[in-house]
């Protein structure tokens, strides 16, 4: 594969990695910024934001782009919820994702402790809005129902990647499933935003990535995210390419044409990058903010 190119490397901001991680270790909280070695970990953390990732940092699948160590999982601590919610109001945060490894081994997925987390954080911080990027639960409407009931602000489920490409990379996962989870999601909370993203970088063309803008748009999602595929390790899927930051504003382009109410694409862009942006939808400021992204800004 070729060499990385210079709009995908950023620099840390250390001081900031090790005040938010201090925060993280002293409530026993664990971030997928860190656990997927995300690119933006350093300006995200400059900005005392993170997005959470309960349920432990152990993840019952084996998916061939993820950095999350998979294997034998530890019980849910009860007492997270509690504990996020207090580092929510430490660090102060306006917006606040929470995601998770997946836990198949859980009779609901985790979908209670989900509920149980939203509750606990909104109790803390009544003004705080909430997003919550759930795994597929393996489309069980009764689990989904569960975290629906809690009532966050925004419900992001990834699709991950193009249709064609889910044997390769999501084989424990399915295309329909996860459409499935969208779908139901808008038709039972309708005020409830949905949202969705992809990796690009792992051989899809475009046209198979139009089809899941469209297929994400007949299941009412609202807000979709693309961004480069990064090789975590030699054990994971290879890159295919490194999709220039042009065509990550043709992407843009065409899914706010085609309807999409705010769509972030470019090469840093992740799932939860930002995420209060797409909430609020101040389109100028966003645009600034994806240039920069674009631009692979040393932090």
């Amino acid at each position: 594969m070729e060499k990385k190119p210079e709009w995908l490397k950023v620099s840390y901001n250390k001081a900031a990695v090790d005040e938010v991680s201090g925060i993280m270790a002293r409530l026993k909280l664990n971030t997928v910024c860190k656990e997927a070695n995300c690119p933006n970990l350093g300006e995200c953390y400059k900005n005392r934001t993170a997005t959470f990732m309960i349920m432990g940092n152990i993840c019952t699948r084996h998916c061939c782009f993820c950095n999350v160590t998979s294997g034998v999982v530890k019980p849910v601590d009860p007492n997270e919820p509690l504990h996020l919610a207090e580092a929510v109001k430490e660090l102060d945060l306006k917006h606040v994702v929470i995601t998770s490894v997946t836990r198949d081994d859980l009779q609901d997925g985790g979908a209670r402790h989900f509920a149980n987390t939203i509750r606990a954080v909104r109790k803390l911080n009544p003004e705080v809005s909430i997003e919550v990027l759930i795994p597929d639960l393996k489309g069980v409407n009764d689990h989904l129902d569960i975290i629906i009931e809690a009532n966050p602000d925004v419900i992001n489920h990834n699709v991950e990647t193009v249709q064609a490409l889910y044997p390769q990379v999501r084989p424990e996962a399915n295309y329909e499933q996860s459409m499935h989870v969208l779908d139901y999601v808008k038709t039972q909370a309708p005020h409830i935003k949905t949202k969705t993203g992809i990796m690009v970088g792992l051989g899809e063309t475009d046209e198979q990535v139009y089809q899941v803008m469209d297929d994400s748009l007949k299941v009412g999602c609202d807000i979709f995210t693309i961004g480069q595929y990064l090789q975590p390790s030699s054990k994971h899927i290879e890159v295919k390419e490194y999709v220039i930051p042009e065509k990550f504003a043709v992407y843009k382009k065409i899914g706010e044409v085609k309807g999409f109410h705010y769509i972030a694409s470019s090469p840093l862009v992740r799932s939860s990058y930002r995420a209060v942006e797409a909430l609020g939808n101040n389109s100028h400021r966003s645009d600034a903010l994806e240039n920069e992204a674009n631009g692979g800004k040393q932090l």
